[in-house]
């Protein structure tokens, strides 16, 4: 595997470029990601005084058989800059490989443990039938998740709460990129509103912004239906 340390707009001296292959550990590196082909180190630096303390910016571009994974940081150095993107890479490798790890079957609960530890997933009785069967004349009431559903009601299979820092839209597609779905949500850090990036039928990608309206009709217009066109 390669290792190519380049500069932007900057000259980068030896000693970095040593320190870069003593940092990125290619076994590490290798363990969690064997199909990983090289990696891009680019280092540029900010002119403007105001913005000392994040005036060195270090990306690393990893490239493999599967999805190319960025990291990036800055910081009052470019060690210390390489430091930080070099934590957010690994942290990425490992999620990534966390998810190949459970793909393949590994950690998946049994049958018997599924009741303890799914919220409202159907039971059987001895007889081989649901609490719903044996309920079959009344209508029961249920809550899944923050909804209370009546009968059959919608089918909500999983309900997720995150905490995201705002992202630039070039973010949220390497996002999606490494976590291999075809849409991500965000909040976008220009306009501190939800949006969704989206992988198209194409090889291109589209982009829902929502914007917060107390004046707008009741009726939806499109915000709620398909990601496609």
């Amino acid at each position: 595997m390669d290792i190519v340390v380049k500069g932007r707009k900057t000259e980068v001296p030896e000693r970095f470029r040593k320190h870069v292959a003593e940092k990125l550990k290619l076994e590490k590196i290798q363990k969690l990601d064997a199909k990983v082909i090289s990696l891009d180190v680019e280092v540029s630096k900010e002119p403007n005084p105001r913005q000392a303390e994040r005036s060195d910016r270090v990306e690393i571009t990893l490239h493999s058989r599967g999805p190319v994974i960025r990291a990036e940081a800055a910081a009052a150095d470019p060690y210390a800059a390489l430091d930080l993107a070099t934590g957010k890479l690994e942290a990425r490798l490992r999620k990534q490989h966390e998810k190949r790890h459970n793909r393949r079957g590994n950690g998946r609960l049994s049958a018997a443990e599924v009741v303890d530890v799914v919220p409202g997933v159907a039971q059987l009785n001895a007889n081989g039938e649901t609490a719903a069967q044996e309920t079959r004349e009344a209508v029961p009431t249920t809550m899944i998740g923050t909804l209370e559903v009546q009968g059959e009601g919608p089918l909500v299979v999983r309900e997720k709460n995150h905490v995201a820092a705002p992202m630039t839209l070039d973010q949220a597609l390497y996002e999606m990129e490494l976590v291999g779905h075809d849409f991500y949500l965000f909040v976008d850090s220009d306009t501190k509103e939800p949006s969704v990036v989206y992988r198209r039928h194409a090889y291109d990608y589209g982009v829902i912004h929502l914007r917060t309206d107390p004046l707008a009709g009741s009726e939806p217009d499109g915000a709620g239906g398909a990601l496609g066109g």
